[in-house]
């Protein structure tokens, strides 16, 4: 039996004059699935986000979320969405629980329900015990937790979040994707953007891969790893390769040269050992010096850099 679809994107382009953001997006994200997007900056992530949530209006496209057009019935489907941005979206004079009610009124929450939503969200992040500290005085961390906790006031169907753990200690971040598969396991919808890669293969159903604006490839993290990851040696040389090494690093896997000095080296390869024994025995012959060198076995990390030519933070 087919999934119900939550949210369906169609030829979505946005031009920003003659830059092309977003290339003719097509996706759809299921009823009740967690949902990765991932890819380096200027992929079209955030973009595609602001179209979602009505901050930003396409150049061309058709989006229906929960069986409904976005552009039709734009208030009555962002009042079932939380939005979650990169930036912090409250008043860091005020309280978290300040906060929590000046947002909680925009909803159009009142009394006891309100003031009941406020302890769930507050509870739900971790801050229930910080609940009357001024925000300004919080950490980083802290303040993300926040900032989830405003998204989840009106009890959202969907729940799009754009890089939540960004710049936050452990003990936060820990917190913040327990609740979040806390409330995807609740039923919630969670649509999903990080740049640690670890995060989406761990909690995605699904991935979706942007780059250039463009859908490069989506299916679950399983299935992506099984069908492109290779393993994957990077190598960073003490000093400058030259196009004679490189030569001779091809022989073992696919070469990818990060810098332009030609020092920090990508080697893909499906066959892990040999190519080790050989750069060894390069290293031995020509005198070769490694300033740093590690392995990375297939998984989803490798995946992307095999689809882009880059690491997620690029």
């Amino acid at each position: 039996m087919r999934p119900e679809s939550m949210v369906t994107i169609e030829n979505l382009r946005k031009c920003y004059g003659e830059t092309e953001a977003v290339k003719g997006l097509d996706l759809e994200i299921f009823r009740g699935e967690f949902f990765g997007l991932l890819g380096p900056n200027g992929a079209g992530k955030t973009t595609t986000f602001g179209i979602l949530t009505g901050l930003i209006e396409p150049t061309e496209g058709h989006i229906s979320i929960n069986g409904f057009d976005l552009l039709l019935r734009p208030r009555k489907l962002k009042a079932r969405m939380g939005f979650v941005p990169q930036s912090f979206a409250f008043y860091p004079t005020l309280t978290a629980r300040e906060n929590a009610a000046f947002f909680g009124r925009i909803y159009g929450l009142r009394g006891r329900s309100l003031t009941d939503r406020i302890h769930v969200v507050l509870e739900t992040v971790g801050l229930k015990d910080r609940s009357e500290q001024q925000v300004a005085t919080f950490s980083n961390g802290m303040k993300r937790r926040l900032n989830l906790a405003l998204g989840l006031l009106h009890e959202p169907d969907l729940l799009i979040l754009d890089e939540p753990t960004v710049g936050v200690d452990t003990q936060s971040r820990n917190a913040i994707l327990e609740s979040l598969e806390a409330l995807n396991r609740s039923g919630v919808t969670v649509l999903y953007a990080t740049h640690y890669i670890e995060e989406a293969q761990r909690f995605c159903h699904r991935v979706a891969i942007l780059d250039y604006g463009k859908l490069i490839a989506l299916d679950t993290p399983g299935v992506l790893i099984q069908k492109f990851g290779r393993s994957l040696i990077r190598i960073e040389f003490q000093e400058v390769s030259d196009e004679t090494l490189l030569r001779e690093m091809e022989r073992f896997g696919s070469v990818r040269v990060l810098d332009d000095q030609k020092r920090k080296i990508h080697l893909e390869t499906d066959h892990t050992e040999n190519a080790l024994k050989s750069l060894l025995a390069l290293r031995e012959g020509r005198g070769v010096l490694f300033k740093t060198f590690d392995i990375v076995e297939p998984n989803l990390e490798t995946v992307f850099v095999h689809l882009t030519g880059r690491s997620l933070r690029d």
